[in-house]
């Protein structure tokens, strides 16, 4: 819930202080740096809470710290790519795929009732995904509407 609100304030707060510019670019500028602000903030979560974070990983996969940290790197690239425009583009399409690579580990730790953020309390389960599908969903349509589309 954390992230979805870093985003929209990070939008409405761009929107709003650079309304004296133009409407097209505003938004996509808007877009792109609140969806950059997210995954920093969301970046700091793999370094903060790897151990945590490594949980979420399913049991058959090994180096899981490793994968949360790779992770929370490729979450900073994807920010800063989000930010230059020219590389805007094909950083929306890794950003897609990326979004969709890391679903299961939502539904794996979702299914085993794994806390992201205390690896010694239990997560909210299956009733979880009810959020993290559909805000899911969502961040892909905002990277498709702001970062990819044909303008």
């Amino acid at each position: 819930m954390k992230p979805l609100f870093v985003l929209l304030i990070a939008f409405i707060l761009f929107v709003a202080f650079n309304k004296y510019t133009d409407f097209d670019k505003n938004y996509l500028f808007a877009g792109n740096i609140s969806m950059s602000i997210m995954l920093l903030f969301t970046a700091m979560g793999h370094f903060k809470f790897k151990t945590s974070m490594a949980a979420m990983i399913p049991l058959f996969i090994p180096k899981k710290v490793e994968i949360v940290i790779i992770t929370g790197v490729l979450e900073i690239i994807f920010a800063i790519g989000l930010g230059i425009e020219n590389t805007r583009y094909f950083t929306g399409i890794g950003l897609l795929i990326f979004l969709i690579a890391i679903l299961p580990a939502n539904v794996y730790a979702a299914k085993h009732h794994i806390s992201y953020e205390n690896l010694h309390k239990p997560g909210p389960g299956m009733k979880y995904l009810w959020f993290r599908i559909p805000f899911q969903l969502f961040l892909m349509a905002w990277v498709w509407y702001f970062s990819i589309r044909p303008y």
